[in-house]
């Protein structure tokens, strides 16, 4: 796995793995707020 670079205060983009939601913050939510699903960063690959 690949490090995302980020800058502090950045808005990141992250997906639900669970629902698809899609949540804009500037921290990782690390839960779905619609359905309790782990997240991930969008710009972090999947492999």
């Amino acid at each position: 796995m690949r490090d995302v670079e980020s800058t502090p205060g950045e808005e990141g983009t992250y997906e639900c793995f669970e629902c698809g939601g899609i949540v804009l913050t500037e921290h990782n939510p690390l839960r779905c707020p619609d359905c309790g699903g782990a997240m991930r960063n969008r710009r972090t690959a999947i492999e």
